[in-house]
This record gives structure tokens, C-alpha cells and sequence, in this order.
């Protein structure tokens, strides 16, 4: 008896954006479903991916019997920004992180049809995990446990895979009728069972209506892109003139002024990421100051209205400092999108796009390391032909 590798897996995708699961996923899955409220997210989704299976729609008003069919993935990242550090900190309270309510009623509503996928899958950032002291994630795990699943996540930072860093928390569980031999460890070893999670799991453990599954996974090899790999040779984007770039240069904090200093005396090209972020100064008033970094890792992309500025790129060699705004491209190659997807003209809508996304390599690494194994214990195996 073996697996059957001829039948493709269906998964759904909630808050689907510009669909970067569908990208992740590739020719290997079959998307059954997708869905976003955001006409400009939609509009770039059918750009790239068609729109037979998605739906326009606040998931609120999406109707419970299009979940009414055999899935294997439903996968959700649903709205951050009430647990963002950028945000309120509002966590499930909040207007926007709140829907993950009306998605786990439409989940909920689904199992009891009779309909459970074997695999439920949830990204959100890190703040999750220390917002409301942490019950707003220990309600998340709850809830899902509740529908009869195991549950456990990742903590995985995205430059691991691409010269951005992003962490990220991966929720993933598992129908509570399959079996996760293989697919745990007792102790939490990995490299993406970080300390933040350890910690929230030791002093969440008596309020965890279920175990918590440390999920085994194996390190990705180191990635070889770098930020010369991303660098955009047609940018969409005007260079600063030399009045922005000493306005630049004069708003620098005294760390990153001396990190031009270094950068200035290899005599290499040097590129860096740049921030503008308000910090107090010493008569504790708000004062925008420019944060520069040249380890070769960008800052986390973050959309334009999501209380931080958009980042800025520059090259610096010897005495010369150029800068511009991140292009729509570079930002597009942050993410891990292939160089064939197209992202939409306006230039905030592609920042958008990018800073609301999931970064691609995670969810392919995901889908290698834990969403295989688990189908393979999911689907009834068939007699292979002499």
C-alpha cells in the first residue's frame, strides 16, 4: 500500500492578500478557495492566480458551505495590526485582528458539517504571544484545540530564508485522529522553538485546554541571497536629490551616523536599510530620527499606514551616498515572490502587498517540513500497480 502522489492536496486561503500561500504552494496543491476584503489585494490575486475560486468579501459574510468539501489545508494570516508593536495593542479586542473571530465561527461551523481539513494552519506576528499577558494566543490555541485538533507553532524568522528580518509565529495543527509519531519532540530543540515561545508555553501551560506540540522540524540551509541580489537595476522609484540625502544624513541617530563613518572608509559599495522612527530626546520630545543598518538584512517590511515609515535603500562608496524608497521589486523579492509576479502599478499598493504578505520560502519550508508528512497520514492509501 503506498500514498497515491497523483492526487493533489486542496487547501483554502483566508485574508489571502496577493496570494503568496497560492506562490508557496506552487503546481504541487490545488487551491479550492481563497478570500480577502481588500478590492486592490483581489484585483492583484486574479492577476496572478485567476479569480474562479476566490471571494470578494469580508469573511464575515463568506457562506459556510463553500467550506462544505474535502480540504487538506485551510490556512489564515489573518490582520496583525492590533498585535504588532506598530499597532494599538488592542489584540482580539481590535477592529482588525478581531475577525479572526468570524473565521473560527466559519471554521467551527464547518467541522460540525462534518467538513475538517487535516491540517489548519495560522500565521500572525510575534506579539500574539505577549499581548493581554498572552491570553489572546492561549485563546487562539483553544480554540483550535477545541475543534479537535493538536496544535503547536513555530517562531521563524524570515532571514533564514530571504535578507529580511521577520519574525513570524506559525500556528499549525493537526486533526486530533492522525497521528503525529515522527512529527513531535518532547523537548522544545529546534531552532524555531524559540526562547520567546518557551516562555510563553511554561507560564501558559495551566490555561492550555490541550498539549502544546512542539513540531519537529530540521534548520533550512543557510539562504545565499543577499541585499546586492535584491537590488532593483530598473527601480520604480526616484533617486533622493543631494539637499534629501544630507536631510537624511543630518537626522541620523549617533549609531547609525557611525555606521556611515565605517561604510565610508572600506572604499566598497556598501548598501544599507533605512528607517525614520520617532525617538524621544533628552528634554523627551519626539524627534524623527534616520536608523540605519548595513549587516545585509532589511528591516521588516510594514505597510504604509501601519505606523512606520517605508524603508529606504542606500549605497554608499567613499564620499558618495545615494538613496532612494525601496522599489516595488526589491520589496517583491523580500517577500521570496518569483521574478514573473506582478505586483500592482501604484506604488503604496505594492508596498502594501509586500508589508501585509507572508514570506514564500516559510510557507514551501512549512509545506517540505510538517504539511507533507501529515498528509501522508491522512489519506487513505491505495494498491500500487505491479
Amino acid at each position: 500500500m503506498t500514498f497515491d502522489p497523483k492526487v493533489r492536496p486542496k487547501f483554502a486561503e483566508f485574508f489571502a492578500g496577493g496570494g503568496m500561500v497560492h506562490a508557496a504552494l506552487g503546481a504541487g496543491w490545488d487551491c479550492a478557495l481563497s478570500n480577502d476584503i481588500d478590492p486592490m489585494k483581489c484585483a492583484v490575486y486574479r492577476d496572478n492566480w485567476g479569480g474562479s475560486h476566490l471571494i470578494e468579501a469580508d469573511v464575515a459574510d463568506v457562506d459556510p458551505s463553500r467550506l462544505h468539501q474535502s480540504l487538506d489545508l485551510i490556512w489564515a494570516s489573518s490582520p496583525c495590526q492590533d498585535f504588532s508593536l506598530a499597532g494599538k495593542g488592542k489584540g482580539l479586542k481590535g477592529l482588525r485582528s478581531g475577525v479572526f473571530y468570524h473565521w473560527m465561527k466559519l471554521l467551527s461551523q464547518s467541522v460540525k458539517a462534518g467538513f475538517s481539513p487535516p491540517i489548519i494552519a495560522f500565521e500572525n506576528v510575534t506579539g500574539l504571544m505577549t499581548r493581554a499577558g498572552g491570553h489572546d494566543f492561549t485563546h487562539v490555541l483553544n480554540s483550535l484545540a477545541a475543534l479537535g485538533y493538536r496544535v503547536g507553532a513555530l517562531e521563524i524568522d524570515a532571514r533564514h530564508f530571504v535578507p529580511q528580518s521577520r519574525p513570524r509565529l506559525f500556528v499549525i495543527a493537526l486533526r486530533r485522529d492522525l497521528s503525529i509519531e515522527g512529527l513531535s519532540v518532547s523537548a522544545p530543540t529546534g531552532l524555531f522553538h524559540t526562547e520567546k515561545l518557551r516562555r510563553y508555553v511554561n507560564t501558559a501551560m495551566v490555561d492550555l485546554k490541550s498539549d502544546f506540540i512542539w513540531w519537529a522540524h530540521d534548520a533550512p540551509a543557510q539562504s545565499e541571497i543577499s541585499i546586492s541580489d535584491i537590488v532593483d537595476r530598473a527601480p520604480d522609484t526616484k533617486w533622493f536629490d543631494d539637499t534629501q540625502v544630507d536631510a537624511l544624513l543630518g537626522m541620523m541617530s549617533d549609531p547609525s551616523a557611525a555606521r556611515i563613518a565605517h561604510a565610508r572608509r572600506t572604499g566598497k559599495r556598501e548598501i544599507g536599510l533605512l528607517y525614520k522612527r520617532g525617538r524621544p530626546d533628552e528634554n523627551g520630545n519626539t524627534r524623527q530620527r534616520a536608523e540605519v543598518r548595513f549587516d545585509g538584512i532589511a528591516g521588516c517590511l510594514r505597510t504604509p499606514g501601519g505606523g512606520s515609515s517605508r524603508q529606504t535603500i542606500m549605497f554608499v562608496k567613499g564620499n558618495s551616498v545615494k538613496a532612494r524608497l525601496l522599489s516595488s521589486k526589491e520589496a517583491s523579492r523580500l517577500m521570496g515572490l518569483p521574478e514573473k509576479y506582478k505586483m500592482p502599478k501604484h506604488y503604496n499598493s505594492a508596498y502594501k502587498v509586500a508589508g501585509d504578505g507572508v514570506v514564500v520560502p516559510i510557507v514551501s519550508y512549512l509545506d517540505t517540513q510538517l504539511f507533507q508528512p501529515m498528509l501522508e497520514r491522512s489519506k487513505p492509501a491505495t494498491v500500487a500497480v505491479a
